[in-house]
């Protein structure tokens, strides 16, 4: 199709305080600037309710404990006093809560372009593209299993979007790469492709020390620069309930040894891994989240983490993970405060369970963006693109997630709220009085290019106009910007030297082997 461009965007283009280009020409979309939420956290608990929560996790801690599967962990967190026997680690609570403290509240990651450098704490925002993903589906070729080719493509939207802050994990998972060099290929694209901040799996020693040289060498930094400060990042997941594996944890303390954010993220499905009630299941979350952070601390104390939440339930009928449901959306906020009562920055997620880009995957993926928002969360993971549960990444939702993250943004801006004499437009009012319009006075002329959000997904025309052109429902538009944006993508500058040197190292671990399939 030769026009690229929706009609809803040539028809607005250029309003909401200032547009962007991206996908070389294909939308007019907002800037890229980090969005500070100017609301109040919603705060279901009261401080009876925060207090109840974090004694229950200090009580698990202490007299359950945490399976630590690293011997090394095991080692450090024995030498700290901790009650070591076997694999089990009974954590002392006034040694959390003397660890807890040593984390920084709020970080700055700078990747290769410092002006992609993103604040993770306080009131900041930032957003992170679908990650991990075995699948993907289209429109057009149905469900798949992940290759590279899909991956670069996802890839090329995660760049192209302002909106999306940081490049987290594979966004769909390139099974047709070896997964010995997968990794090479898969941060040497992202690396190329974008230039924001990205994310390395823990997926063994070899892995993680690869991704951070990599990721020193695409920006040319000497290896005291990239200890000196935040330029990458990881998350991990205990494996509910109650226990850290080796993976994980290895990766974590190489990472925080090097001054490199570790985000530690429980996956509790009520229910299921988790007990069956929102209170118990954000306590146990809580509980594996500080065991992590306390090792972390012991280990290179003031290494910046953030606590993750996500914790949601499960169907009860047949098992299944649930996502943005009322239950999910409540653990979020409850989480939010206990992030806020440790003193931490707080990851949360928006994700869904639908099949399609359908109107339960906007429903679900809405309101756990939402709760994520009103939870007071720094770091949103799968903010676009994810599908069935994160077992399938869509190009055509990945669009669609960002028209709703671009009105997220939009509602962040303080101007919105304003009530000084130009923005209460008393003069307006009078001089249309009561029998014109305000489309064509003054103060609406001087305003109207920027005074409301303008879309780059929706459809905002009426029936007919919109029947008469094509019909064309969210999820066409939806494969036809993606492809469109896919197909005008040019990859961001890049120091010669710098990709020079980063492909010479891709070259050289792969003759070496790469990384072990097996740890």
């Amino acid at each position: 199709m030769d026009d690229v461009v929706p009609v809803s965007v040539r028809r607005s283009g250029g309003r909401a305080g200032g547009r962007a280009r991206a996908g070389q020409g294909v939308i007019a979309q907002m800037p890229w600037a980090q969005p500070v939420n100017p609301d109040r956290p919603t705060e279901p608990l009261g401080p009876e309710g925060v207090e109840a929560i974090h004694r229950s996790a200090l009580r698990i801690l202490s007299e359950i404990g945490i399976e630590m599967l690293h011997p090394q962990a095991r080692e450090a967190l024995a030498a700290a006093g901790c009650l070591v026997r076997g694999a089990n680690v009974r954590f002392g609570p006034e040694f959390v809560m003397e660890m807890v403290a040593r984390a920084p509240g709020a970080f700055t990651i700078t990747p290769r372009n410092p002006d992609r450098a993103v604040a993770i704490g306080g009131r900041s925002l930032a957003f992170v593209n679908v990650s991990s993903p075995p699948n993907s589906w289209d429109v057009e070729r149905g469900k798949r299993p992940g290759d590279f080719a899909t991956f670069r493509d996802f890839m090329k939207l995660t760049q192209a979007f302002n909106c999306i802050h940081v490049a987290g994990g594979y966004p769909v998972e390139p099974l047709d790469v070896h997964a010995s060099v997968r990794h090479l290929d898969c941060l040497f694209e992202k690396l190329t492709l974008t230039d924001k901040v990205v994310h390395a799996y823990c997926l063994g020693p070899e892995r993680v020390e690869d991704v951070m040289e990599m990721v020193r060498l695409a920006a040319g930094l000497s290896h005291a620069e990239f200890d000196a400060q935040p330029r990458m990042y990881t998350n991990i997941n205990s494996v509910s309930p109650l226990k850290h594996d080796w993976a994980m944890l290895d990766g974590a303390m190489r990472l925080a040894r090097r001054g490199q954010p570790v985000v530690v993220t429980p996956f509790t499905l009520a229910g299921a891994m988790a007990p069956v009630t929102l209170a118990g299941a954000v306590a146990l979350s809580v509980a594996e989240a500080l065991a992590a952070i306390a090792l972390l601390q012991w280990v290179a104390p003031g290494c910046p983490v953030a606590f993750g939440s996500f914790t949601s339930n499960v169907d009860m009928k047949s098992g299944a993970p649930a996502f943005g449901t009322p239950e999910y959306m409540r653990a979020t906020q409850m989480s939010g405060q206990m992030a806020r009562f440790y003193g931490l920055p707080l990851r949360a997620s928006g994700v869904c369970t639908a099949n399609i880009p359908d109107a339960q995957a906007a429903w679900e993926t809405g309101q756990s963006l939402w709760s994520a928002v009103s939870s007071g969360a720094n770091l949103v993971y799968h903010a676009a693109g994810w599908l069935e549960g994160g077992l399938m990444a869509s190009p055509e939702k990945f669009v669609l997630d960002c028209e709703v993250l671009q009105m997220i943004q939009r509602y962040c801006e303080p101007g919105l709220c304003a009530t000084d004499d130009a923005a209460l437009a008393y003069q307006a009012i009078a001089e249309v009085g009561p029998d014109g319009h305000y489309f064509g006075c003054a103060h609406t002329q001087a305003r109207y290019a920027t005074a409301f959000y303008a879309p780059i997904a929706s459809d905002w025309r009426n029936y007919e106009a919109w029947h008469g052109s094509g019909a064309e429902d969210s999820i066409a538009r939806g494969h036809r910007l993606a492809r469109a944006i896919i197909g005008a993508f040019e990859p961001p500058a890049m120091d010669p030297g710098h990709r020079e040197a980063l492909a010479a190292f891709v070259e050289r671990r792969k003759r070496e082997g790469g990384a072990p399939t097996d740890f």
